[in-house]
């Protein structure tokens, strides 16, 4: 399978060439669980279009798609600089790259904001973007989960959006977990404009 492939028009949304070469890397050194599971282990927290094989993938490319069209409104996306934009962006490609854990577990791990996090922050000497870039991507992903931060037991283990650039990222995720809002895909799990 070519991982980068999957999101080529959505590396099309990201205007800084060198900023899209860093993304297609970090695509590429997902674990192929991620192309393959549903994006709710359960089935409970996600539409139709995001369950079943490929579901995670294609919960992505709706959060990432809600993000470009929201941007795109200049009354929105005129509160973001290029730079802004690109890399929340690329933390939405990525937000959920290590949803099931590093090793694919049989549920969503509470802490995958914090593992996918680390992963980037482990690859960034083979990254041309400078380590602000990189702290503001993992910085917005690892608060992406927004209020259901908490494990099990009621515990902490995630922060919740203080900054615009957090709360956009959030807000783009969950608009793409809910249920009443259909995105279609065609075979490829692209995107039916």
């Amino acid at each position: 399978m070519n991982k980068v492939e999957v999101f080529k028009k959505e590396f099309s949304y990201i205007k800084n060439e060198s900023y899209a070469t860093d993304a297609k890397y970090l695509v590429d050194s997902l674990p192929d669980y991620f192309f393959e599971v549903p994006a709710s282990s359960t089935g409970k927290y996600h539409p139709k279009y995001a369950l079943n094989k490929g579901g995670l993938v294609r919960h992505t490319k709706s959060a990432v798609r809600m993000a470009y069209e929201l941007l795109a409104n200049p009354l929105i996306g005129g509160k973001y600089t290029d730079r802004e934009k690109d890399l929340m962006i690329i933390a939405l490609i990525l937000h959920d790259g290590l949803k099931s854990g590093k090793e694919k577990s049989e549920y969503t791990k509470i802490e995958h904001p914090l593992y996918i996090s680390q992963h980037i922050k482990d690859n960034k000497d083979n990254l041309s973007m400078n380590d602000e870039d990189v702290d503001f991507i993992c910085n917005v992903i690892e608060s992406h989960m927004g209020s259901w931060n908490k494990d099990f037991d009621g515990n902490e283990v995630l922060p919740i959006p203080k900054t615009k650039y957090q709360t956009f990222v959030h807000m783009c995720d969950y608009l793409a977990s809910r249920k009443f809002i259909n995105v279609e895909f065609d075979s490829n799990n692209n995107i039916i404009d």
